[in-house]
């Protein structure tokens, strides 16, 4: 299945302080047997980047937040144009970044900067087709190599904020349900139960077992 061809033009680009205002994304993928606590996180943690023409490097699909959708709409949108994925995007970004357009990077002017808000994107679909794949290739990375082949320090800075987030997110979770774990106590024989239920018995309380100081606080690491 193709996606819409992609948007093109600035008519539509909201600018704030003389900034052109850029909403992407860290697309990702957890492993099946991800668990963060018996197998290395980084081996089953990857996350998308995408290639430019005649650039070895790599980025996160990002683009020109326009006046007529929401942030995330935005994040959603370049996702699907530049790199053929959907999914499900965080609530909120995982921070906001200053920084100087592709064109400007060596130049001293004042104009070419820019303001991006990146989510990140639990990927559920990757299409066959899409808008820009044909100036645009995906690749899965782990975490590790995708530091080595971001292209600008602010992308790093927001791959690390990714892993603090995500590494934040799975310790609370995992916090609720060791909470929530019942407690399973043996089960007593016949024998056990007609004692126990004998006038005057003093018997030993059986055992029980608390499922939750065995569980592990783990963390992805970048």
């Amino acid at each position: 299945m193709s996606s819409l061809p992609a948007r093109t033009g600035r008519y539509r680009q909201r600018y704030k302080d003389n900034l052109r205002l850029v909403s992407g994304c860290i697309p990702y993928r957890l492993g099946k047997n991800f668990t963060g606590c018996y197998n290395n996180p980084e081996k089953k943690l990857l996350v998308l980047m995408i290639s430019s023409p005649d650039r070895d490097d790599l980025v996160f699909p990002k683009g020109g937040w326009e006046n007529d959708e929401t942030i995330d709409e935005a994040a959603r949108r370049e996702a699907l144009e530049e790199a053929g994925v959907r999914g499900i995007l965080s609530e909120n970004p995982l921070g906001v970044w200053e920084f100087r357009s592709k064109s400007r990077q060596n130049s001293s002017s004042l104009e070419g900067g820019c303001r991006g808000y990146m989510f990140a994107l639990n990927v559920t679909e990757e299409l066959d087709s899409w808008a820009e794949q044909a100036s645009h290739d995906r690749k899965w990375l782990t975490t590790e190599e995708a530091f080595k082949f971001c292209r600008y320090d602010w992308m790093r800075d927001a791959l690390r904020s990714f892993l603090k987030t995500l590494s934040e997110e799975r310790s609370l979770k995992m916090a609720g349900e060791s909470k929530e774990t019942p407690v399973i106590r043996p089960v007593a024989d016949a024998g056990e139960v007609r004692q126990m239920s004998s006038p005057g018995y003093f018997g030993k309380p059986s055992g029980v077992q608390h499922l939750e100081n065995s569980c592990c606080n783990c963390v992805v690491q970048g």
